[in-house]
């Protein structure tokens, strides 16, 4: 995983059955460019989800694809055109996935009409720091002296 350097990655796409796997791919590369291969799968998947939904649900096919990445979640958005979409009728069984498979996800609306759905994913790290054992201190009696016999006053 890379350091926490911001980046965002901006995508238009004409939404078609097949364009949603090419977005799926495409998406996939800027993730492995980026260090995140682990995210690859998921985000592809949302976001695949997420554009045949809208394809199969509304009049205009234009979408945008945004990807944010600020050192710790994955913020992936898509937004359509189409005002006459609703997100909590029409995509109701897409955006249950999309709440199964992410850590986080919401719905806005555009001053133009349009709606824009989001989701996250927590980057994981695959590496753990291994425990290694402490030796212990030496024991109170071990590290002092005991203490020596005073001569008898005679």
């Amino acid at each position: 995983m890379k350091t926490a350097a911001p980046r965002s990655y901006h995508l238009d796409v004409d939404i078609s059955p097949e364009r949603a796997g090419q977005v799926r791919r495409i998406l996939a590369a800027h993730l492995r460019h980026w260090g995140l291969e682990t995210l690859a799968d998921p985000v592809g998947a949302g976001a695949e989800l997420l554009l045949r939904a809208i394809d199969r649900h509304t009049v205009d096919k234009r979408a945008t694809v945004e990807m944010w990445w600020n050192g710790h979640h994955l913020i992936t958005a898509v937004a359509e055109h189409d005002p006459d979409l609703r997100p909590d009728q029409d995509l109701r069984a897409c955006l249950a996935r999309l709440a199964a498979t992410s850590d986080g996800w919401g719905c806005c609306a555009t001053a133009q009409g349009a709606k824009v759905i989001w989701f996250t994913q927590r980057a994981r790290t695959g590496r753990r720091a291994p425990l290694v054992p402490v030796a212990p201190l030496p024991a109170l009696r071990t590290g002092l002296d005991l203490p020596r016999a005073l001569p008898a006053a005679g």
